[in-house]
């Protein structure tokens, strides 16, 4: 339980650290648009608008995630990460689709921006805030093992990515207005922005696909899955067999279930004591995880005892 609230604690403190950081990013972009009148900019402004949109969502979302199981949710409200996952997803998809479209009718009918060292300097500020909220947030998501935190920390890596291409240009820009080049710089605002949305895009449409695959309870990735049968491995010689082995994500959350066939003459709290002792290894061993283990009578068919073999795997032999 003190670990849960400390988990609960650092996606707090996530969630405030990134709204509190677009809301400076907001101001200073709004601030830039203003002055320069800039397509990319407006491209960044609206990303900021969706990330600060999300920030409070995900605010909600943590506390919501961290209400314990009760009668209408028996697995908890972990999903609801991987819903703002999806959100912030598909919002970014959105912008990216429109500010595409923006660039190229801008590319067809170009506009001079009069102040790109202005630009620059507004980029190179967002791009510092974004890369040094990236880096906190990503490190309080890999204590609390929070993935719709590590979306935001993603989101904000991305982010200042972004502005770190549109500064490049705006910079670009003030190298070429004093040479016969100039004429061609009333592309590169345009030609930023669709760079930006294609860099926008692709992890977007990864990140809402990863949402989605975890909300139609896709099963552990490969380095759990692993450990399950690890575990379980360590138990193959008190046990018959292991069948129906699940498992699923919610969240920060991982549920393990598993059927376990034990002889039919073993005494119930000798075959108790082992089923809690699987599911001891497996909580121990996975974090964040509830394991779920069912005991199943051996139905007294294999080959062994068709021989009149004893059961090796219950000193008894079989039962009457």
């Amino acid at each position: 339980m003190a670990l849960q609230k400390n988990d609960q604690a650092l996606m707090l403190k996530a969630a405030q650290i990134s709204l509190f950081g677009n809301i400076i990013l907001f101001t200073a972009k709004f601030t830039a648009l203003l002055l320069v009148r800039s397509l990319a900019i407006a491209t960044d402004l609206g990303i900021t608008v969706a990330g600060l949109v999300v920030s409070v969502i995900l605010y909600h979302a943590v506390k919501v995630s961290n209400r314990p199981a009760d009668f209408s949710h028996n697995y908890g409200y972990g999903k609801i990460e991987h819903i703002c996952e999806a959100v912030e997803g598909i919002v970014l998809i959105g912008i990216a689709l429109v500010m595409s479209v923006q660039a190229a009718i801008h590319i067809a009918h170009p506009f001079e921006i009069g102040t790109p060292w202005l630009g620059f300097g507004f980029s190179v500020f967002s791009a510092a805030v974004n890369f040094i909220g990236a880096a906190w947030i990503l490190s309080l998501a890999a204590d609390c093992r929070s993935p719709a935190v590590r979306a935001e920390g993603v989101h904000y890596q991305l982010e200042g990515c972004i502005s770190s291409t549109i500064a490049a240009a705006f910079l670009l820009a003030v190298f070429l207005m004093p040479t016969p080049l100039k004429r061609w710089t009333v592309y590169l605002d345009p030609f930023a922005t669709l760079v930006v949305s294609a860099w926008i895009a692709f992890p977007s449409f990864q990140m809402a696909r990863h949402a989605f695959l975890k909300l139609l309870d896709a099963s552990l990735e490969e380095g759990s899955k692993l450990e399950v049968m690890k575990q379980l491995g360590k138990y193959l010689g008190r046990c018959c067999e292991f069948r129906d082995i699940r498992s699923r994500n919610s969240g920060r959350k991982k549920f393990v279930e598993c059927s376990v066939v034990l002889p039919r003459g073993m005494p119930f709290p000798e075959a108790h004591h082992i089923a809690d002792e699987i599911e001891r290894d497996l909580r121990d061993s996975i974090p964040e995880c509830e394991a779920a283990v069912r005991i199943i009578p051996c139905a007294e068919d294999c080959a062994l005892l068709a021989s009149s073999q004893k059961c090796p795997y219950f000193f008894g032999g079989r039962s009457s």
